[in-house]
């Protein structure tokens, strides 16, 4: 089987910055690769047009043509070419995109079907964030959806309130996010690419020791993520156990509520003067040095309000780190709580301290949810069981 992705991003040097849409694309074209399928990576608004390998994925760079007023419509005539013509040449048999800004929503290629999977619209992330969506996005991720030739939703949650937000009455298989147990695995001793190692070595070298105290999250700062709330869970936290620490990875982002250009710079002002001594920050990192990071942490926290289903806590799950984590939606379809981690409400700050006060005093709890994190993650979010689940689904849309 031949199998094309549909992106704005993807994780490589070459085609820029990357997400969650990107990483669970890699994750599953991985999987995918190694269950005897080609796979091709288009990604769009790139700088150029080219296509080189990636470890045997072929990636496709395509460059958005620009003209005022039509660059969404001809650069979507663009993409439904490439599709046709990859079709035609028998290149690829099926085309996968995300539901992100609805961009499907005016290519109609002649034979190759197309399916979307559902990682999160910006009319789900806005309904989540308590912000309006734009009317256009709205209006291409409702096209997209209505005219799709089959649907897969990360969650049951994401795939309600989807339907939800857009008045439909879809159907949507339910095939999760992946991670690469081989990548995120205490005992993994694989290499880095010379482009990950270079990058990682014009950074300021941390500390290899776990360090018992410490506290992570990685990801965007951003406030639909709950770093604006991390802070006043934090204070808590140092009060019960001075000795904890915070660090924080992943690139800064602008606030869209108030404006600020910088949510890093709101979380200081929102430290206490004992706490703030003990945050670290050190910025995006290449993605070969997050697990080093997971490694030498203690405890992950992730108190996100907007997510479908986070790669980011699959790979502190992979890596047997115990969680505490937000207890909205999708959560409950990743964690139970008390088995592999903790889910609370990140608004209750005095709750959420509590949890992770427990777990840095408490090395058998620790290791009973790291244990029981990992054997769910191998039984249900591994790159093998994910791309076989998704395999049979493609099975169906081709040959009906």
């Amino acid at each position: 089987m031949k199998i094309a992705f549909l992106t704005p991003e993807y994780p490589h040097a070459k085609t820029g910055n990357s997400g969650g849409i990107g990483t669970s694309i890699k994750n599953l074209a991985v999987g995918l690769l190694a269950q005897g399928c080609a796979v091709r990576i288009l990604v769009y608004g790139q700088k150029e047009d080219a296509v080189f390998d990636d470890n045997g994925i072929v990636v496709q760079q395509i460059k958005n043509i620009k003209l005022k007023g039509l660059s969404w419509w001809l650069t979507r005539k663009k993409l439904e070419r490439i599709i046709d013509e990859l079709y035609a040449n028998q290149e690829i048999d099926l085309v996968e995109a995300p539901d992100w800004t609805g961009i499907t929503s005016f290519i109609k290629p002649k034979k190759c079907p197309i399916v979307i999977r559902l990682n999160g619209s910006d009319t789900y992330f806005c309904h989540l964030d308590g912000r309006p969506v734009k009317g256009i996005n709205k209006f291409h991720e409702r096209r997209a959806l209505q005219n799709t030739d089959g649907l897969i939703s990360v969650s049951q949650f994401t795939a309600n309130l989807t339907n939800q937000l857009f008045g439909l009455n879809k159907n949507f298989t339910i095939i999760p996010n992946a991670v690469d147990i081989s990548l995120f695995s205490r005992n993994s001793n694989e290499k880095e690419s010379p482009s990950l190692r270079e990058a990682t070595a014009t950074r300021q070298p941390v500390d290899n020791n776990l360090n018992h105290n410490r506290v992570l999250y990685f990801g965007t700062l951003i406030r639909k993520k709950g770093l604006l709330e991390l802070p006043l869970i934090f204070n808590q936290v140092v009060e019960q156990n001075p000795e904890a620490q915070l660090l924080l990875v992943g690139r800064d982002a602008p606030d869209i509520v108030s404006g600020n250009s910088s949510t890093w710079a709101m979380m200081q002002a929102l430290f206490s003067p004992k706490a703030s001594p003990k945050v670290t920050y050190l910025g995006g990192v290449p993605y070969g040095e997050i697990k080093k990071h997971i490694e030498q942490a203690t405890v992950c926290v992730f108190p996100t309000f907007a997510e479908a289903l986070p790669v980011s806590w699959l790979e502190a799950m992979a890596m047997q780190k115990p969680i505490v984590a937000s207890n909205i939606g999708w959560a409950t379809e990743m964690i139970e709580d008390g088995v592999e981690g903790f889910l609370v409400n990140p608004e209750n700050h005095a709750t959420y301290a509590n949890k992770i006060v427990t777990l840095l005093e408490d090395p058998n709890l620790q290791k009973q949810f790291g244990t029981s994190a990992k054997r769910k993650v191998a039984q249900k979010f591994s790159i093998e069981v994910v791309a076989k689940q998704s395999l049979v689904f493609y099975e169906k849309i081709i040959v009906p």
